[in-house]
């Protein structure tokens, strides 16, 4: 199992166990956390699903991909350079331990 730690918007912390190949939306959606609506699903079509990775994590999450890069500008909240759908992260044994906060809706 791979942890990953959830930081809400208020500052409390969730952490959950997800499975290899699994991506951080479907372990957060499938748990109820709050600010992972994932409205497409995870096709990376409606930017519902954005966290910031923790500065640490950054390279264990993977790069940014062009579909992802495009739907990041349509973010509710404002884009950091650590802003990802969370949809795109599938979690790989190098993550456990990852954090993501999710941030508050503007």
């Amino acid at each position: 199992m791979i942890a990953v730690t959830f930081v809400l918007a208020d500052g409390s912390e969730v952490e959950l166990a997800g499975q290899v190949g699994q991506t951080v939306m479907e372990l957060g959606r499938n748990n109820g956390i709050p600010g992972i609506i994932a409205e497409c699903g995870g096709a990376a079509m409606c930017a519902t699903c954005h966290v910031y990775v923790d500065e640490s994590d950054l390279d264990r999450a993977g790069s940014v991909g062009e579909i992802e890069e495009e739907m990041l500008d349509m973010t509710v909240a404002p884009r950091l350079p650590r802003s990802r759908l969370s949809c795109q992260i599938r979690l790989t044994p190098e993550m456990t331990g990852l954090r993501v906060h999710i941030p508050e809706a503007s």
